[in-house]
């Protein structure tokens, strides 16, 4: 009798067998011109995956709540980045800012939003990067992303938000990465606009579902002028292994062996870039991560500015670290 195969998710992974990677990054880089060329193609491609954005409306900021923190004082303010959707956000602004300066947009992870990157009592696995990027002297912004926080609706205990999201938006013609995108990027024009921010000096820190979408911002946004991404970078297909891994909001359809968390990362060169990885994060594997970190160091150097690409192993499972973030977000936007 004829062996049957009754498991979708096996299915998948017999699918994995025929990806034959587009415009693979073969290495070394033969020139600056093909490489030119390659990011086009590859820009074009991811473009045509995202879609048109949404007609742009006035961001109409508005402050609502604030409240004094040791070192910043903290604002609630909310802004409209489509004709039918409004982002809430938390602004930290550090005491003693007088002019423009860097600036930071922090992007949350899975969990309750962004109020947990920016409380000082945040569990270690999740970060509390946006406070301390505060305490740091740097001008934050950190938005709810759709379906969290603030932004979150009701689900029965066996939905998922994400993937719930992620059906009806299929139903639309519209993908969720896309919008949230969408809104980070409305987010960058909310700090360039602020009086105490250096519209040059503004760099985004994310970590896991929020690394996702920094690696995406920072790849299809030059305004992002440095970038740490911390739980995700390693390796599309490797990560895609994981059954339970990805989510609803994480994903581009057809995105499977025609683009790789290394082209991402070449779009962004030659920014600096941060990638975070821990030795023993089972959803992102640490060899993936160094053998794409090792592709994407020839495009560094074919740009010529091979510095500005870091990689920082901890002796840790998927959480955020941050041991050398700082210290490479204040070397990149200053002061």
């Amino acid at each position: 009798m004829t062996a049957r195969n009754f498991s979708p998710w096996a299915q998948w992974m017999l699918a994995l067998e025929e990806v034959t990677p587009e415009d693979p990054l073969m290495l070394p880089i033969a020139s600056r011109e093909a490489l030119d060329a390659w990011r086009v193609r590859v820009r074009g491609r991811l473009d045509e995956w995202l879609g048109p954005p949404p007609d742009t409306v006035p961001l109409d900021l508005q402050r609502t709540n604030e409240d004094q923190l040791a070192g910043y004082r903290r604002e609630r303010v909310e802004f409209d980045s489509e004709a039918t959707m409004s982002v809430p956000a938390l602004l930290l602004v550090p005491d003693g800012r007088h002019g423009p300066g860097p600036a930071v947009l922090a992007i949350h992870g899975h969990g309750p939003g962004k109020e947990a990157i920016c409380s000082p009592d945040m569990e270690p696995s999740g970060g509390d990067y946006g406070h301390r990027l505060a305490g740091e002297g740097y001008l934050v912004l950190a938005p709810d992303l759709r379906t969290f926080g603030e932004r979150a609706d009701w689900n029965p205990p066996d939905h998922y938000a994400c993937d719930t999201n992620l059906v009806h938006a299929v139903m639309a013609g519209i993908n969720p990465l896309a919008q949230n995108l969408w809104d980070l990027r409305c987010c960058l024009d909310v700090l360039a606009a602020h009086p105490l921010v250096d519209p040059d000096r503004i760099g985004v820190v994310g970590f896991s579902y929020g690394a996702t979408l920094a690696l995406f911002l920072a790849a299809t946004d030059e305004r992002v002028a440095a970038a740490v991404v911390s739980g995700y970078f390693s390796s599309v297909v490797e990560s895609h292994k994981m059954p339970w891994n990805m989510c609803g909001s994480q994903v581009l359809p057809g995105m499977l062996g025609r683009i790789e968390h290394v082209d991402l990362g070449a779009l962004i060169a030659p920014r600096p870039l941060l990638i975070e990885s821990g030795s023993d994060d089972l959803l992102f594997p640490v060899a993936a991560a160094r053998t794409s970190i090792a592709q994407l160091r020839a495009v560094y150097r074919q740009l010529g500015e091979p510095d500005r690409l870091e990689h920082h192993v901890f002796v840790g499972d998927h959480r955020w670290d941050g041991a050398t973030a700082y210290g490479f977000l204040r070397r990149w936007l200053g002061d």
